[in-house]
């Protein structure tokens, strides 16, 4: 049996789209017109087809959660995996979920296991999702590893979530501060100070030194955002060298509140991904290669790849990751512990939720700090805006007097 696309008209000439398996286009026809439909379109599902082809059949975080769950769901209630995918598939209400699921039934019924099926997009589903499902199917507990699956997706989301909120507000702060001092330095100051400029009345340095700020923004005011968008390109490609990018992450992890804030993010999800891993029954030094791409500094993926030797050669995990001096002492100790107990993923997971109860400490004191000083900062700007535009109208009451 293979699987083919439709697109068929009802009784009432509604348009009908879904999957059917048949032996050939003709029989899939045959089928659809036994159901009363009118077979406008038969093709072929196969992987080229589900494949990703470009951004619009990428699944986003919450369509892979949602996916995740409804499989698990199923699978967990007895469904064979073929046709849960295909429950899945007529409930999906998104063209791209339908694509992607439609690829990997169509490999399943030609006789490839879950995970190679998922190999064929791995622009999709990632190496991790990959590594989970193949544990899962070696040991028969391919539905348990896809609830955790799905509980550790929807985890994360949250995660990410809180993060987004919390550098929201002084993002969208600092936005708004920018372009009122613009608008206030390009058009306002401008024709408020003209006035005085127009008396020849002698102005103070203040107003003076704002008015040549002013004229110089309008004037080079394109040649200046040309040049920030320069230094960004060129920041951007100094990052890409290796050498720079570390030098930066070192001194990024040495500032006192942005530095334990990035490490405690990587830190919780290299945890937290470890600990449903190792949870799943995959080799401690294949988690670990699958973690290490995960980490957005490189600093912590190559303290993580001489960890990984480490334990090659006989180490135990908690002293390769203390050997690198990079990783938080209570994480290296819970790991130990675990390791001692033969509990690692459980301690793993305690580990997960004290880094990630740490970030939350970590963006609430950020956001605590930055509120007060972005409302000092933009306030300080429209004060000194203020005085000079207030002092050439204090002297001239004073001259009037």
């Amino acid at each position: 049996m293979t699987a083919f696309r439709y697109q068929a008209l009802d009784r009432e000439g509604q348009r009908e789209d879904g999957v059917l398996d048949a032996d050939s286009p003709r029989a899939a026809r045959t089928k659809l017109r036994e159901r009363g439909l009118l077979p406008l379109k038969v093709e072929l599902v196969s992987a080229g087809v589900g494949r990703v082809r470009g951004s619009h059949s990428k699944l986003n975080s919450a369509a892979l959660v949602l996916v995740t769950q409804q499989l698990s769901s199923l699978l967990n209630a007895g469904l064979p995996l073929e046709r849960a995918l295909a429950a899945v598939i007529e409930q999906s209400e998104q063209e791209a979920s339908r694509r992607v699921l439609e690829g990997l039934r169509s490999e399943i019924l030609q006789g490839s296991s879950f995970a190679s099926a998922l190999a064929e997009q791995a622009v999709v589903f990632p190496p991790l999702y990959r590594a989970l499902v193949d544990a899962g199917e070696h040991s028969g507990r391919l539905g348990a590893v896809m609830a955790r699956l799905a509980e550790y997706l929807e985890r994360r989301a949250r995660a990410r979530q809180k993060v987004i909120q919390a550098l929201a507000y002084p993002a969208a702060v600092m936005l708004v501060a920018l372009l009122v001092v613009a608008g206030l330095m390009s058009y306002v100051v401008p024709q408020v100070v003209g006035v005085f400029v127009a008396t020849r009345q002698a102005l103070p340095w203040l107003t003076r030194a704002l008015m040549a700020l002013s004229s110089h923004l309008r004037e080079w005011g394109l040649v200046l955002g040309l040049v920030l968008c320069l230094a960004v390109l060129l920041c951007r490609w100094l990052l890409k060298r290796r050498a720079w990018r570390q030098a930066v992450e070192r001194r990024v992890l040495g500032l006192p509140v942005i530095g334990r804030l990035v490490l405690a993010l990587n830190t919780a999800r290299m945890s937290s991904t470890l600990a449903i891993l190792v949870a799943s029954g995959v080799p401690l030094l294949s988690s670990l290669s699958t973690v290490r791409p995960l980490l957005s500094l490189t600093v912590l993926q190559d303290a993580l790849a001489g960890a990984a030797a480490g334990v090659r050669e006989g180490q135990s995990l908690a002293q390769a990751l203390g050997q690198a001096r990079l990783f938080p002492p209570v994480l290296v100790h819970l790991i130990g512990s675990g390791e001692a107990s033969g509990q690692l993923a459980q301690m793993l997971e305690r580990a997960a939720e004290q880094q990630q109860q740490e970030v939350e400490r970590r963006l609430a004191t950020f956001t605590a700090l930055m509120e007060p000083l972005l409302i000092l900062l933009m306030g300080g700007v429209v004060m000194v805006i203020v005085l000079a535009v207030m002092l050439p109208i204090i002297d001239m009451n004073q001259m009037v007097r």
